[in-house]
C-alpha cells in the first residue's frame, strides 16, 4: 500500500513572533561641579560661583533617548533642589560636556568639607534615575611655601644659564587656569626676565611667550644681597624656549637661551619670593601675597 505526502514551506511561523523589549533603564550621568573660572574641577569656596556639567547616556534596549535632567545642590546653595540642565557645547577640566546648569552661587558661609549633590535624569520612556556625586568646599587661602633654584645645566654655580631651573612651591595645589587661561599644567613656553636692580636687588619675573607678552602671575623673586646681572636678560625669547610645568603645588621653570650675558654671583644670599594674588587654589581662593624667603642656608643660586 502506498502513501502520498504533501509538504509546503512558509517564510513565517505563526506560532513565534518577536517584538523589541520596552526601554526600562533610566539614563546615567557623567558629571562634575566646577567653579566658574579656572581649569580645575570638583572644588568650590564659600560664596564662589559654579556650574554643574554633565553628559547623559541612555542604555535601554532599545534606548528611547535622553529627555531631561535636574541637579539638587541645596547642600551647597540653599533652596536649589531642582536646577535644570541646558544643552550646548561646554568644557570643564579639559573634558567636553553637552549639558550645563545655569550659573549658581555657593552659600556665603559654608564650612570646609565634602558635600553631596544629586542629579536626576529622565529618558523619553519616562524612566528616571538619581545619582549622588560630591564636591569639596575649601576656604583656606594658599600661601607661598618655598623657592629654590637648581644648577641642572652643569655650568657655573651662581650664574643663571640654559637648563637651570627655578622651583616655586605653594602651600597647596594651584589651579593652572589661574596662571594661564586654559592651561592644564603641562609643559608651557614662557619668558623669564632677569632684571638688574643694582647691588642686592636683581629680580626675576615671568611673561607669556606670545605677543604682547603679558606678565604671568607667578609673582616676583628677589635674588637678594648679590648680583646676577649688570643688565636685563631674557631667557627663552629666541633659541631654546624657557618652559614651566605645574604639578600639584609646585611650578618648575627651566631657563631657555639667554638674550645677553649675565654674571656670576660673588656672594651667597637667600631669595625672597612674593606670590601674586591672581594665582588661586583648586577652589578659587586667591593666594596670599606675603613674601616667602628661600628655606635652607644662604647660597649661590643657579
Amino acid at each position: 500500500m502506498g502513501c502520498n505526502f504533501a509538504f509546503s514551506g512558509t517564510t513565517t511561523n505563526p506560532s513565534n513572533s518577536f517584538t523589541a523589549a520596552p526601554d526600562f533603564v533610566p539614563p546615567t550621568a557623567t558629571a562634575v561641579l566646577s567653579k566658574s573660572t579656572g581649569y580645575s574641577t570638583g572644588s568650590i569656596k564659600q560664596g564662589g560661583t559654579y556650574y554643574v556639567y554633565a553628559n547623559f547616556t541612555d542604555t535601554g534596549n532599545p534606548a528611547s533617548g535622553f529627555s531631561s535632567a535636574t541637579a539638587d545642590v541645596h547642600t551647597i546653595t540653599t533652596g536649589q533642589t531642582s536646577v535644570a540642565f541646558a544643552s550646548g557645547s561646554f568644557s570643564a577640566g579639559g573634558t567636553s560636556y553637552s549639558y550645563r546648569t545655569a550659573l549658581l552661587t555657593a552659600n556665603a558661609v559654608l564650612a570646609a568639607g565634602t558635600y553631596n549633590f544629586t542629579i536626576t535624569s529622565t529618558d523619553v520612556a519616562a524612566n528616571s534615575g538619581t545619582q549622588t556625586l560630591s564636591a569639596t568646599v575649601d576656604n583656606t587661602v594658599p600661601t607661598g611655601s618655598d623657592v629654590q633654584t637648581t644648577n641642572v645645566s652643569g655650568g657655573t654655580n651662581g650664574k643663571a644659564e640654559l637648563g637651570d631651573t627655578m622651583t616655586i612651591t605653594y602651600s597647596e595645589a594651584i589651579d593652572p587656569g589661574s596662571i594661564i587661561s586654559g592651561w592644564s599644567g603641562a609643559s608651557q613656553n614662557l619668558l623669564v626676565q632677569l632684571t638688574n636692580g643694582g647691588a642686592g636687588n636683581d629680580t626675576v619675573t615671568f611673561f607669556s611667550a606670545t605677543s604682547p607678552f603679558p606678565q604671568i602671575p607667578l609673582g616676583s623673586i628677589n635674588l637678594s644681597r648679590t648680583d646676577y646681572t649688570s643688565g636685563n636678560v631674557t631667557f627663552g625669547f629666541s633659541g631654546t624656549p624657557s618652559t614651566m610645568v605645574l604639578s600639584g603645588n609646585t611650578v618648575t621653570i627651566t631657563l631657555g637661551t639667554a638674550s645677553a650675558a649675565d654674571t656670576t654671583a660673588a656672594a651667597t644670599g637667600s631669595m625672597v619670593w612674593t606670590p601674586s594674588a591672581t594665582a588661586t587654589d583648586l577652589a578659587g581662593n586667591a593666594c596670599s601675597t606675603t613674601a616667602k624667603t628661600e628655606t635652607g642656608a644662604a647660597d649661590k643660586d643657579f
